[in-house]
């Protein structure tokens, strides 16, 4: 049976953030490995800093998982320690670099084995775009393509941050079978059990549209193993 699913908005690591604590309280982990692949440009150290002292303030430790690069996505010790966790955090500003880096490589397959065995999943900022397929370039609002765990969605993070001319055209550029949905910061969508039954947690409100249309967040879908 898989573990739980959790795509978080943004703001990661912050007051507001409680579904971290249940979420490793519902796998029994007592860490977290840190993949911050989406920081790799972007001082990586101060994510992992952060990282550390909010899960300290939750009771849990932190073992960062160094996979900035393809051949780190390659590496034996890290499919290992990807492996070995029971809660999994990917996170960081640019989905693009995690889709290169991760894309067809033992540590992304490390990572999905894992989730399928039980571990927690967590995607936020970036880490939650990548997961799905299509995913939209931060860079402008339009799709590119992703990991594809959840297809035929994409995830606007950070939409509390985002003017309404971007948010709507995003909206307009998506096809009809996508469900896009506005996650805002300090908010996650959780799948408890990995079998498409969506709650929210955290601080915001969710928006889902299709069509152009805003229709229930629970036609989120089962992700794909």
């Amino acid at each position: 049976m898989t573990g739980p699913l959790a795509l978080v908005g943004g703001h990661e690591f912050t007051e507001g953030c409680t579904f971290d604590a249940e979420i490793a309280a519902t796998v029994g982990a007592t860490e977290v490995a840190l993949l911050p692949t989406g920081w790799a440009y972007e001082n990586p150290a101060r994510a992992v800093d952060a990282a550390r002292t909010w899960f300290a303030s939750l009771g849990l430790g932190v073992v960062e998982v160094p996979v900035y690069t393809r051949a780190d996505a390659m590496s034996a010790e890290n499919v290992a320690a990807v492996r070995a966790a029971k809660m999994i955090y990917l996170t960081g500003v640019s989905p693009m670099h995690m889709r290169s880096v991760l894309l067809d490589t033992p540590v992304y397959a490390a990572v999905i084995t894992a989730w399928e065995d039980g571990a927690a999943l967590v995607g936020s900022g970036g880490g939650t775009d990548v997961l799905c397929d299509p995913m939209i370039d931060i860079r402008g609002g339009a799709f590119t393509v992703g990991l594809g765990l959840l297809p035929d969605v994409a995830i606007m993070t950070h939409s509390d941050e985002k003017s309404r001319d971007m948010v709507q055209r995003t909206i307009k550029l998506a096809s009809p079978s996508v469900l896009l949905v506005e996650l805002p910061t300090r908010t996650a969508l959780v799948d408890d059990e990995g079998d498409g039954r969506w709650r929210v947690a955290g601080v915001g409100d969710v928006v889902a549209h299709r069509r152009g249309a805003v229709v229930p967040f629970a036609e989120l879908p089962e992700a794909r193993h």
